[in-house]
């Protein structure tokens, strides 16, 4: 039983889809995140009357939705795509593989990919968070933290573009400043739809 454990998780990245299953939805899921965080600082941590634990509740409970929605859904959807990937290669052998090294490996694949997603939304939060728990020690205002964050935010999904650029085998710095002009484009928005309000 071990050895049959062992070698399902060795061959996850053999043919089985997971590397680039794991990238698509880790990517995915931390764009949705970051941008999810940028739209809670524009629209509570730059506003006039900021209370700065609404603030950092609101982080918090949204980023554990978020993180239990994405994973959730991946590993739904992974179950089904990978159960089906399964069926078919049953129907090829003509015999079941039920507890067989490629229904453990399909598995094993579903679970990492689907608690991956689930702990991205909470690791953009644990960064983007700091400067606001240093307003309750007293080491920032509110107004700089929200700023501080804001620029955390970028600074992440400028670091995931030149990652995904050098993934894609593309330029990453062009890639980086796109995501980062995304960001800021979101900011910009969101900053004038709080003024107006």
């Amino acid at each position: 039983m071990k050895r049959g454990i062992g070698f399902s998780l060795k061959g996850l990245g053999r043919g089985s889809g997971f590397g680039p299953a794991l990238r698509r939805f880790f990517v995915n899921t931390l764009f949705d995140s970051t941008f999810m965080i940028l739209g809670i600082v524009v629209g509570s941590g730059l506003s006039e009357h900021t209370d700065i634990e609404v603030v950092i509740a609101t982080m918090l409970t949204t980023s554990l939705a978020l993180g239990i929605s994405t994973g959730v859904s991946v590993y739904e959807a992974e179950s089904l795509e990978r159960g089906r990937r399964i069926a078919e290669i049953e129907r090829a052998m003509l015999r079941g593989l039920d507890n067989s090294a490629i229904y453990r490996t399909a598995r094993a694949a579903t679970l990492i990919i689907a608690l991956v997603n689930f702990s991205t939304p909470l690791m953009t939060c644990a960064v983007t968070i700091v400067p606001f728990l240093l307003v309750l020690s007293g080491t920032l205002t509110i107004q700089t933290a929200s700023y501080a964050a804001v620029s955390i935010a970028l600074g992440i999904l400028f670091t995931a573009g030149v990652v995904l650029g050098r993934w894609g085998g593309k330029n990453p710095l062009i890639k980086g400043v796109r995501m980062l002009g995304f960001g800021v484009l979101a900011f910009i928005i969101g900053y004038f739809i709080d003024t107006l309000l």
